[in-house]
């Protein structure tokens, strides 16, 4: 039943990226990644306002999986490093919150721009 409702959120919260995403751009433009900042933001809101609404509400384990893991991880994975830094954070373990953000955004951009390097290295042999 996991796979199901991983795969019915994952749909439901990659379409409502895409709609969210293009509305973003639609409404302010190009020369910015609006729409990207605006699914990681509105993501990261609502899985801090879910998690903490169903720490008192009583929800399926399936429902869970369905938005937290199908759906919100489809919609922006940022809200689950956010929420996972956070509640790194609020157990006192500070060491490892920071390392987890300075490494997600530091080694995340190099390893972006490793990803072109090795790209044009392959592209530059198949020549």
């Amino acid at each position: 039943m996991n796979w199901i409702s991983i795969a019915v959120g994952g749909a439901a919260g990659a379409l409502l990226r895409y709609l969210v995403s293009g509305w973003a751009y639609a409404l302010l433009g190009e020369g910015f990644p609006w729409g990207t900042l605006s699914v990681n933001l509105i993501g990261s809101f609502l899985i801090g306002f879910l998690w903490r609404l169903f720490d008192q509400v009583a929800i399926s384990p399936n429902t869970r999986t369905l938005i937290f893991v199908g759906g919100l991880g489809a919609f922006t994975t940022f809200s689950t490093y956010g929420l996972e830094s956070l509640n790194l954070l609020r157990s006192g373990q500070y060491k490892l919150g920071l390392l987890n953000v300075l490494g997600s955004n530091v080694l995340g951009i190099l390893f972006v721009f490793l990803g072109f390097v090795a790209a044009r290295a392959v592209l530059a042999a198949g020549r």
